[in-house]
């Protein structure tokens, strides 16, 4: 039986390119650059007022003066004012250019405005104060945002305050999700007592679609025939097959056989990991992959977390993400020598430590559990005590 070390290798060896494509900014959220943004000029581009107040030229404060002319008011957009003498002083606003004869800005609240004058109220002004230089962020030509980062409300932010209309980003893989099983019936129907509505392949596809992912869903019955030439069309017409259920060792199981009848190398069968020790994976001669999740809905969701998204974070050379470790926070016994993905509710106490407590359900097929959960506990398989205070990784969802 597979390790899930080994298993994580035996994917991530399997990584592939799908190129890039163009697409407006605005579509972009979620996607991965796949080229830098850079600045097309200083940011900021002026030397630019943060407080509103008077502007005047910091050799006037130390002459002694203390009442100023306004001779202009300048909000932001405006163009430049201009001041001629000492004893004069521009009203000017928040985001403002700051006019090239005057050096430094006095908010209002340091000042009394009356007939025409401002009269500075306090004597600790510095030069230069209450402004933000040209080019203080990054200039012209510096790397905003670096090739691999995954783009965010703020690198939107980004790209519109440089004028890029379109963003070249990482093209995602053609996903199909298949479920199986005659038991499954669909969400708007009532199942009869012996059934089942479909549910796994709603939550894959949720999970994917926070990754910018459009999946499309189908449903193959218990039949060997239809299985195989399902397969095979999606083999054709996708990049991964998510699959969920049928590979394990029931009668009814032909998702192994169809997988084989259509020339998918197995790559592994079964990981030593409780939930999802059925998993599959295979590659296809045209190199589409398969991921066959066994299919009890919580095995489903934490094989889908712990291989797919890393094989897919990977294969688009996203930026590595640090990884997340929690303290233990109750004893915890597992005894079969598998690796345990334990759910687990994290919270923070008051120390600012990350706490994982254990919430057990009733096994892989407790879906319910997981609105409950926040993430897996990775426990390694060579220890069957788990204490109070012990800090492993954590696979959050």
């Amino acid at each position: 039986m597979t390790t899930v070390e080994d298993a994580e290798k035996l994917i991530l060896a399997q990584l592939r390119d799908y190129g890039t494509e163009n697409l407006p900014f605005e579509q972009t959220v979620g996607c991965v650059l796949a080229e830098p943004i850079t600045a097309d000029r200083d940011l900021p581009p002026f030397n630019r007022v943060t407080m509103d107040g008077i502007a005047v030229n910091y050799q006037s404060i130390i002459s002694g003066i203390l009442t100023f002319n306004i001779k202009a008011t300048q909000a932001a957009g405006d163009e430049p004012a201009a001041i001629a003498h000492p004893d004069e002083c521009i009203e000017i606003m928040t985001g403002a250019v700051l006019p090239v004869s005057v050096d430094t800005v006095i908010r209002y609240e340091d000042v009394e405005i009356a007939n025409g004058q401002a009269l500075v109220k306090v004597q600790d002004i510095k030069k230069g104060q209450n402004l933000h230089l040209q080019g203080a962020d990054k200039r012209e030509g510096d790397i905003l945002a670096s090739i691999g980062q995954m783009i965010t409300p703020a690198i939107i932010g980004l790209a519109a305050s440089v004028g890029k209309t379109n963003l070249l980003v990482k093209r995602l893989p053609r996903v199909v999700i298949i479920s199986s099983g005659d038991e499954l019936v669909e969400v708007d129907q009532t199942p009869a007592p012996y059934q089942i509505r479909k549910s796994n392949g709603y939550t894959i596809k949720a999970v994917l679609q926070k990754q910018g992912l459009l999946p499309d869903l189908i449903h193959i019955p218990d039949d060997p025939e239809i299985t195989r030439q399902q397969i095979q069309h999606c083999l054709q017409n996708y990049d991964v097959l998510l699959l969920s259920g049928g590979i394990s060792m029931g009668k009814f199981d032909y998702v192994p056989q169809a997988l084989e009848d259509s020339q998918v190398e197995k790559i592994f069968h079964k990981v030593a990991q409780r939930p999802g020790k059925p998993f599959w994976f295979g590659v296809h001669g045209n190199g589409s992959l398969v991921f066959a999740f066994p299919g009890n809905p919580v095995a489903t969701f934490m094989c889908l977390h712990k291989y797919f998204l890393n094989w897919l974070r990977t294969t688009l050379n996203l930026t590595e993400q640090s990884s997340v470790y929690a303290v233990l926070a109750k004893d915890f016994q597992f005894k079969p020598p598998l690796q345990y993905f334990l759910q687990v509710k994290l919270q923070s106490n008051p120390q600012g430590q990350l706490m994982a407590w254990p919430i057990e359900g009733n096994g892989s097929g407790d879906f319910a559990n997981l609105a409950d959960t926040d993430a897996f506990l990775e426990l390694p398989p060579e220890r069957t005590d788990f204490k109070v205070g012990e800090v492993y990784k954590v696979l959050t969802y």
